[in-house]
């Protein structure tokens, strides 16, 4: 856990020019600050003296304006940097997921925390320690270099006494980090179990188990209280250390020109402006230790995130070589794909689960073609990762797959919370809502949807919440229906439906599988009696399965 890493300006390029003009304001507010003790030094000297003040004054009020200036526009482009590549680097986070195979994406918990939490800490981490990082690295230089030309024994008090600073905040920030890690990780497994109970809550309450889960989550937010706690304790503690030693620093200098002021051997414009420099080179190391405490969650989540951003981009499958390039091909449509013919080709297939030796898939053959292909075999032995890698979502262990673009509905179809228009046109381009409509009523769906207030533009509750399991299942189907793909992979369809309702889709299916490539991944016997062809996938020693 860098203060800074340069990675940030390469993987999120976003944040390059709002960090250069931070650091020009740095430097123009360093600046106007040696300016202003200049101009207050000699407005006192002008008043004790009794000479003009209006020049001093007038050239006082210039620099005020100006470092009020600088800080509105400092504080103005902090702000828009930190939500710039807060977003930024959350788009970039699920964009590479999404992207990338299964094997290369992080779990369940640890992505959810850094692309909602995780993200969200980086903005204070922009908007407030950077800006502080670069003021510490300029305005300390210029107040010693000025007073070394002003004053030499103030500027040697500070040089002496200026690196005890640094050394005192790297040695609370190394304990920072250590606690800071703990909270990050007592927070990773409180989102993870958390989400774990959500997705399993329907299977714990019907086997009497909810109350347990209640007691364990209640433990996990006690543990990332503590931590939570003892991370904010330490922080207000190393905040007055450091306060501590810096006013005790400015104190030293104080003195020692108020002796020599005492003993006539410095003027009193000199003192005055030794006094008001010596807290310019301390302050802005103050707030760096400071502020690194309230960003120290967004250092700590760009430790994580880092590393995910800057990852090589997966390599994509391989198209077939028999895809013919032709002007007379008509460019598929929503609903009505390419006349070229659709394959897909398995060769000695075989697959491992990261961090496992034992293959799950082990020299699987299959070639498909327009039709309908149905793999059955029992359950666990690898049917929906075999869906899963043609479709592209895992990276074979050994073997190949060559298919054309795919549209995989799996086991638990996602429906994001949106409009029913928005979900069946996911990932498809402009669709009319006619055709909308004569999806809907090949499933069966059509007097369901006219039904609802608002009709296409019904809005869907979480993970389709509104409809029924078996309407889901339908609606997905619908989905697949207007998908412009040329390969169709089904995860177990009619897993939900009753025997009305899969009689329906299957004839949906069929109808779809005249004109594409449809793979069927099911264990209903009346499904697997329309299939033009038919894989037998068999249990392997990892996989052992379980008898369909």
């Amino acid at each position: 856990m860098r203060p800074f890493d340069p990675a940030l300006l390469r993987a999120v390029p976003q944040a390059r020019r709002p960090l250069g003009v931070l650091a020009a304001v740095g430097v123009a507010q360093g600046v106007a600050t040696i300016g202003t003790a200049f101009a207050l030094s000699s407005l006192v000297v002008a008043v004790v003296r009794g000479a003009p003040v209006a020049p001093a004054a007038a050239y006082l009020v210039v620099v005020m304006v100006a470092r009020a200036v600088l800080s509105f526009v400092g504080e103005t482009v902090a702000a828009a940097a930190g939500t710039t590549v807060s977003s930024a680097l959350r788009a970039r986070l699920l964009d590479r997921w999404l992207s990338a195979p299964a094997e290369d994406r992080p779990g369940s918990a640890e992505a959810v925390t850094l692309a909602a939490q995780g993200a969200a800490s980086v903005e204070p981490y922009v908007a407030r320690f950077l800006p502080a990082l670069v003021t510490a690295a300029v305005v300390p230089t210029l107040a010693v270099v000025t007073l070394a030309f002003v004053d030499w024994v103030s500027a040697l008090v500070v040089v002496l006494t200026l690196p005890l600073l640094p050394v005192f905040a790297a040695l609370i920030g190394a304990t920072t980090r250590d606690a800071t890690e703990r909270r990050w990780g007592a927070l990773a497994d409180l989102s993870g179990h958390f989400l774990d109970v959500v997705r399993g809550l329907p299977t714990l309450v019907a086997y009497g188990r909810g109350e347990r889960q209640v007691r364990t989550i209640t433990d996990v937010s006690q543990r990332h209280r503590r931590a939570t706690m003892a991370t904010l304790r330490l922080a207000f503690l190393s905040s007055a250390a450091l306060e501590l030693l810096a006013t005790i620093c400015v104190a030293i200098v104080a003195v020692t020109v108020g002796l020599r002021l005492s003993h006539g051997s410095v003027e009193l414009g000199t003192g005055l402006l030794a006094i008001l420099l010596a807290p310019e080179a301390y302050w802005p190391i103050r707030r760096v230790g400071a502020e690194f405490h309230s960003a120290a969650d967004g250092a700590a989540a760009l430790a994580s995130a880092l590393p995910q951003v800057s990852r090589a981009q997966p390599a994509g499958r391989e198209e077939p070589a028999n895809r013919p390039v032709s002007d007379a091909a008509e460019p598929p449509s929503p609903g009505k794909p390419g006349n070229w013919p659709k394959t897909v080709v398995v060769q000695g297939l075989a697959y491992s689960y990261p961090g496992s030796s034992d293959r799950v898939l082990d020299g699987v053959d299959l070639t498909a073609s327009t039709g309908l292909t149905v793999v059955t075999g029992p359950s666990g032995c690898g049917k929906s990762t075999l869906l899963e890698l043609v479709a592209g979502l895992r990276t074979p262990t050994a073997g190949a797959v060559r298919a054309q673009s795919t549209h995989l509905v799996t086991q638990r179809p996602f429906l994001t919370v949106g409009s029913l228009r928005e979900n069946l046109t996911l990932g498809t381009g402009p669709v009319s809502d006619a055709t909308i409509w004569a999806a809907l009523r090949e499933v069966g769906l059509d007097g369901v949807v006219a039904a609802q207030p608002d009709g296409l533009q019904t809005p869907l509750g979480d993970d389709g919440r509104g409809f029924s399991a078996g309407q889901r299942a339908r609606l997905v189907l619908a989905r697949a229906r207007l998908a412009d793909a040329d390969v169709l992979l089904l995860d177990e369809p009619t897993a939900h439906l009753d025997d009305e309702s899969a009689a329906v889709a299957h004839r949906v299916i069929l109808d779809l599988a005249r004109h594409r490539c449809v793979v069927a991944v099911t264990h209903r016997r009346e499904l697997l009696s329309l299939a033009d062809h038919h894989v037998a996938l068999r249990a392997t020693a990892a996989a052992p399965g379980v008898p369909a």
